[in-house]
């Protein structure tokens, strides 16, 4: 009886630290509102709290819950002004793998 060979696996040219860093970005910005919070900070230099919620139509609450999640885990920065909080993208390679995604033909 013999047996079929297993394929060789396919090399994506990925090392396990920037796997580990893609991972980290795709699990803290999985939700299309996140997605979208990204999107509008890597157009701009900051926006905030409210701007951000106008342009997305989102209620300030959940925004704010979206936003401190990010921001605890190091993909925006705050900054408060008077009574506005201001968001800025911090890690911008956040925004290569959500261009990255985009550009899949498959979605």
């Amino acid at each position: 009886m013999t047996t079929a060979a297993s394929p060789a696996p396919i090399e994506l040219g990925l090392d396990i630290e920037k796997m580990e860093k893609v991972a980290f970005i795709l699990k803290t910005t999985a939700h299309p509102t996140r997605i979208a919070i990204v999107q509008l900070l890597a157009a701009t230099d900051s926006l905030s709290v409210s701007d951000i919620s106008e342009k997305l139509n989102v209620e300030q609450s959940l925004l704010s819950h979206h936003l401190t999640g990010m921001k605890l885990k190091g993909i925006l920065s705050s900054s408060r002004e008077g009574k506005n909080i201001y968001y800025a993208l911090k890690m911008r390679e956040v925004i290569d793998v959500i261009q990255c995604l985009a550009a899949c033909t498959f979605l």
